[in-house]
């Protein structure tokens, strides 16, 4: 049997909705084989006082060049890295091993409030590992940070943004629109030259826990498979809909989406 093969170089979320979780739920409803390298361990809650644990450079290292070594990889994608320290070591490893696609989510800010990357940590991810990357996935907050810019608040600083941050050396650009309260869930692809607009229904919920991740880790599953960019956004756009859609409330505050929302709908 042959299967695409995905690998996530995240943090992983106790809670079970978000990072090294949501990516290989979504690895797994996509249908490639899902590998991961756990940068930190991200465990808030109210009884311990510290809740974000890294890990060794070493350990984070070792994971991912064993799945290099024991499987390949055909795309992966990084999530949370933190430390300026660990985006060093994560952008030279993937250049040395030069794998097929490279997707980066530029994760900054949990849906909890938590800071998932140190202010120190940005200008090495800008420097080091935008340029690596087929796509860079940012929210219209974090694309805002990345710009040291006050906000983007509506659809022409979107444009204005994505503009921008490929002129930082990534292939493509995805700016996320989904906190845009007035629009409906818009998103813009740029790749230099054209834009894209992917646009779906707003969906009325605050369960949206992990959205980001799911996101594109299935941009990351669809690449591995073969499909173009364009066509790899679009599937993601309608799988992390779907999973919004039918989000998992648990009545303890932000619910998570719901990564088997699509296969339940057998769409």
């Amino acid at each position: 049997m042959t299967i695409a093969r995905t690998l996530t170089i995240a943090g992983s979320a106790a809670q079970g909705s978000a990072g090294i979780q949501a990516d290989l739920k979504t690895f797994q409803e996509r249908d490639v084989y899902g590998m991961s390298a756990i940068t930190a361990i991200v465990a808030n809650n109210a009884k311990t006082e510290q809740g974000i644990f890294t890990q060794p450079l070493g350990a984070i290292e070792a994971q991912i060049y064993a799945a290099f070594e024991h499987v390949g990889v055909d795309a992966l994608k990084t999530g949370m890295l933190f430390t300026q320290e660990i985006i060093d070591h994560v952008s030279a490893i993937v250049k040395e091993e030069n794998t097929g696609h490279i997707v980066v989510d530029p994760v900054m800010i949990g849906k909890m409030g938590s800071q998932l990357l140190r202010d120190d940590a940005i200008v090495a991810m800008k420097e080091q590992l935008f340029p690596l990357a087929d796509i860079i996935t940012p929210n219209t907050m974090e694309a805002a940070k990345l710009l040291e810019w006050e906000t983007i608040d509506n659809i022409e600083a979107m444009y204005q943004a994505a503009k921008e941050l490929h002129q930082l050396g990534p292939r493509y650009v995805l700016v996320k629109g989904g906190a845009l309260a007035d629009y409906p869930a818009v998103d813009i692809l740029y790749d230099g030259e054209d834009f894209k607009e992917f646009r779906s229904e707003r969906i009325d919920t605050i369960h949206t826990s992990g959205a980001g991740c799911t996101y594109a880790a299935a941009i990351t599953a669809e690449l591995a498979k073969g499909q173009e960019m364009k066509d790899a956004v679009g599937l993601a756009k309608s799988f992390v809909t779907e999973a919004i859609r039918h989000a998992l409330s648990f009545e303890r505050g932000i619910g998570s989406t719901n990564h088997a929302a699509c296969r339940n709908k057998k769409i």
